[in-house]
């Protein structure tokens, strides 16, 4: 089994659109990334590997999530065109490229493209993805290159509404 989290970074200042990238993580954008990542660590999801935008509100919670889960937050891969944007084949590429060795990998950006990658990867899904959203994707596959898009099953799907 293969397994993709997709986190929506946590609730971002609501100024500095002009200078988009850098809008940081508000008090409740930190608050709300340790609640969900404390959550995955008492379900003992762990990751392999993670992946972020560079954009800093998105690399913040990712650094967030990787304390809790003790991660090494160095090695958290930043991938520019999370930022940019990606469509749900683009997407799809880098997960069927991941290493075989990983079993659980992270994602951490933005919507609207958040919100298309966990509709298009489940088979259904009937949601939203809120700030700090956090879907958890099972793949019945052995192999990253065999994963296919609406053929994943729900795991979970955390919203830091859930914890308080």
């Amino acid at each position: 089994m293969k397994r993709v989290v997709i986190v929506r970074h946590g609730k971002a200042v609501p100024y500095g659109y002009d200078d988009d990238f850098n809008r940081d993580l508000r008090p409740r954008g930190k608050s709300d990334a340790k609640l969900v990542s404390n959550e995955l660590v008492r379900r003992k999801v762990i990751p392999d590997l993670m992946i972020s935008s560079p954009a800093k509100r998105a690399i913040k919670t990712a650094r967030y999530f990787a304390d809790n889960l003790e991660y090494d937050a160095a090695n958290i891969r930043e991938v520019q065109d999370i930022y940019d944007g990606l469509t749900t084949s683009e997407f799809m590429d880098i997960i069927n490229e991941l290493p075989e060795n990983v079993q659980t990998v992270f994602f951490f950006g933005h919507n609207p493209g958040f919100y298309y990658f966990v509709s298009n990867l489940l088979k259904t899904f009937n949601s939203d993805m809120p700030t700090t959203s956090t879907v958890g994707i099972d793949f019945d596959v052995n192999n990253w290159n065999d994963v296919e898009a609406r053929s994943g099953d729900l795991a979970f799907h955390l919203v830091p509404r859930m914890f308080k």
